[in-house]
């Protein structure tokens, strides 16, 4: 996220707006102070985190909250594992929150720069057959709502709701709080491995049963899948990190420096994309160690791009893929970035792209200075046709109309909008399109 001037803009750079006013609480009353503020002048408000949502979701078009002060630890209980934090917290920092009690989160996505209400609150998720999203650890939330009221959400109050609140796109009211469901620390064994695409393809159900995590890339111009899978062991297991040295060099040097060069060049010349994604494939996604949970699920994304990713059934990832392969094929693209294929098990958030049914992901990137509007809408209809969900936080193109068909709880999540927030004080452009005016 940045600001130039009086310009806010997301890290992709595919979202900005000019707020009327921008403010920085840092505490729970300091949200609420502004939230009431706000109403009383009939003004829009929005909180955002770290600005990593592709969509606008974020966009605050009358006042814009930074929550960058309000970070930190709340309370945590060993015990229980149960921890609360403040809502601007980003992800990269709970690790080290968390050791001091022995715990962990449950599962990661790959990047930690979001803030936990921003990750909460659009979906985010990482990979395995049998763990959800960072949303279905959420046990608790504490709001601001539109009537300027704190609302808190969790076992013993209105639980009923905790599937809407905790992925609630922003929508339902202003997060400042958020109590998380942890697991006692550990280790993950990690194995990076080039396969043959085809060979992949072939076994992928056997593949991902086999790990705790699997996933795979594929760079388009290639044959080879990178997999990645990865076991989790008791946090007393002997760690085996990577060498400093070779890490350095495969995810700063190569994964970023080197890609960032390569994708830039490409855009110049777009016929050294295809030798350069063989190149990646023979240099990099090779490795084995073991090392604490959040240092294998995190990784070093620096070279800027913008994504669209869809959540389908599980069942529907081989003939979807192949499907994405044949088209790129087809229409003779030249596409520097891989496609990311991950899983998820079913859950009950109302809005979770797995909501009520095991789920694989296939997402597809483009360099930022590319236009990825042919190749995300042509993969768009794809993803269509095998019943996908698009991730709320990354581009995309459908509205309520279609939305509602594919989430049976979509109505219910509305009609509690409507109770909540009835003047649309929370509201955006972009959620006007996705839940309706």
């Amino acid at each position: 996220m940045t600001r130039i001037g009086g310009t806010w803009q997301n890290w992709a750079r595919s979202a900005s707006v000019r707020p009327v006013r921008v403010e920085r609480p840092r505490s729970p009353e300091g949200v609420q102070r502004a939230v009431v503020a706000a109403v009383k002048q009939g003004l829009p408000v929005k909180a955002v985190g770290a600005g990593h949502s592709f969509t606008g979701i974020a966009v605050a078009p009358g006042v814009l909250l930074e929550l960058d002060d309000l970070q930190g630890l709340v309370s945590a209980d060993a015990a229980t594992g149960r921890v609360t934090l403040l809502a601007g917290t980003r992800l990269h920092r709970i690790p080290g929150l968390l050791a001091p009690y022995g715990l962990a989160m449950e599962n990661l996505g790959d990047i930690d720069r979001q803030s936990i209400a921003g990750a909460i609150s659009t979906g985010t998720h990482g990979t395995g057959a049998e763990y959800g999203g960072l949303a279905t650890q959420v046990v608790g939330v504490t709001m601001v709502t539109a009537a300027g009221e704190f609302l808190r959400i969790d076992q013993e109050h209105e639980s009923e709701l905790l599937p809407a609140v905790a992925l609630g796109l922003g929508a339902l009211g202003l997060i400042v709080e958020v109590t998380l469901q942890c697991v006692p620390a550990f280790v993950m064994h990690a194995i990076d491995e080039p396969v043959p695409l085809e060979e992949v393809l072939a076994t992928l159900d056997e593949r991902v049963a086999a790990s705790d995590h699997f996933e795979f890339y594929w760079f388009p111009h290639t044959d080879i899948a990178l997999t990645k899978r990865q076991t989790r062991l008791p946090e007393a297991t002997v760690r085996k990190p990577l060498p400093v040295v070779g890490r350095w060099i495969d995810e700063t040097l190569l994964s970023n420096g080197v890609y960032r060069v390569a994708c830039a060049a490409g855009q110049v010349i777009p016929a050294i994309t295809p030798s350069f994604s063989r190149l990646a494939v023979r240099l990099t996604g090779d490795r084995e160690y073991t090392e604490l949970s959040h240092r294998v699920l995190i990784q070093s994304r620096t070279v800027r791009f913008r994504e669209m990713e869809y959540a389908i059934p599980v069942e529907n990832v081989v003939p979807a893929f192949e499907a994405v392969q044949a088209l790129i094929a087809r229409r003779g693209w030249t596409i520097e970035f891989p496609i990311e294929v991950r899983f998820a098990a079913s859950d009950d958030r109302w809005l979770s792209t797995a909501h009520g049914r095991a789920s694989a992901y296939i997402a597809v990137h483009r360099y930022w200075r590319a236009d990825p509007t042919e190749y995300f809408g042509a993969v768009e209809e794809i993803m269509h046709e095998f019943g996908g969900r698009p991730h709320w936080g990354k581009l995309h193109t459908l509205t309520a109309q279609t939305l509602r068909d594919r989430y049976p709880r979509f109505d219910d999540f509305v009609a509690l909008r409507d109770r909540l927030d009835p003047e649309r004080r929370f509201g955006n452009r972009y959620l006007e399109r996705v839940l309706g005016s």
